[in-house]
């Protein structure tokens, strides 16, 4: 008998598992058809009635046998796999996850490796969507961490730099950066939307110039990309603080129409 289900091409859901340390991701190499031998990340199939969150914690667990400590959606993302010689459609839902425990593989995967994330591309990764995931990655995540260290301590030289930290801003945001002639770091500023009761607004964060090329044009570059990222996600106002202390800065904000809103500005620790 023909099953009139089966006719509904539905995709299942499966989670990866994004896991990132000193700017590598960890991928692990197959031992099973399809794809055996091909590298892959971490993850698997949602089973019936499991959330998807708590089917990426099984699968890392299965896989890499150590726990899930931060978990954060990166994209989902359309893609196909196959059976027995069928394909058929999945919907992969890739998160940034944080572990802990030391690695032990299970018989899926014969070996696992560190691979920079600029050499993701040249990879041979296994499935259709992690290939996507692929090149997500190597076009939003991939950076010298030094350089941002050097950047985030002018900022701020009591910062305490977390790398997990870093991408999930980059997930909840949006990153601009800015290279000189050597393809050096020596800019950034991030920029974050968020829907009040009265307006959608963008919020401009942790901008800042390497000390050494101030005076040439790349706060200004970095500033009008950022306002041309909020109007494109149709935010109304954008919002930030600076240290008055921070002449040049201030008189940049002013040149490009910011005006100094006078209100009381609170900040309250949470001890958690």
């Amino acid at each position: 008998m023909s099953c009139e289900l089966c006719s509904f091409e539905n995709p299942k859901d499966t989670v990866t598992a994004v896991i990132i340390k000193d700017n590598r991701v960890l991928l692990l190499a197959r031992n099973e058809e399809p794809y055996k031998g091909w590298w892959d990340f971490p993850g698997g199939y949602a089973r019936k009635g499991e959330l998807l969150k708590e089917a990426m914690a099984r699968e890392v667990k299965e896989e890499l046998g150590v726990t899930i400590r931060g978990i954060t959606l990166i994209k989902s993302i359309p893609g196909t796999a196959k059976w027995k010689e069928r394909t058929f459609p999945i919907m992969n839902h890739a998160y940034l996850v944080d572990i802990h425990g030391d690695i032990a593989l299970n018989k899926e995967n014969t070996h696992y490796s560190w691979m920079p994330t600029a050499a993701l591309l040249g990879t041979d990764i296994a499935f259709d969507s992690n290939k996507l995931l692929a090149e997500h990655l190597d076009r939003h995540f991939c950076f010298d961490l030094e350089r941002i260290k050097k950047l985030i301590f002018q900022l701020d030289a009591s910062a305490a730099f977390n790398e997990q930290k870093l991408y999930r801003a980059i997930i909840n945001g949006h990153l601009e950066t800015i290279y000189n002639g050597q393809g050096i770091l020596v800019g950034m500023g991030w920029i974050f939307p968020r829907q009040t009761l009265l307006r959608k607004q963008a919020v401009i964060e942790d901008m800042i110039v390497d000390e050494s090329q101030r005076g040439k044009g790349y706060g200004r570059k970095i500033l009008k990309n950022l306002i041309s990222w909020a109007k494109s996600q149709k935010c109304e106002t954008i919002e930030l603080t600076t240290n008055p202390k921070r002449i040049a800065a201030n008189e940049l904000y002013k040149s490009e129409g910011f005006k100094l809103h006078e209100t009381n500005h609170y900040l309250f620790t949470l001890n958690n």
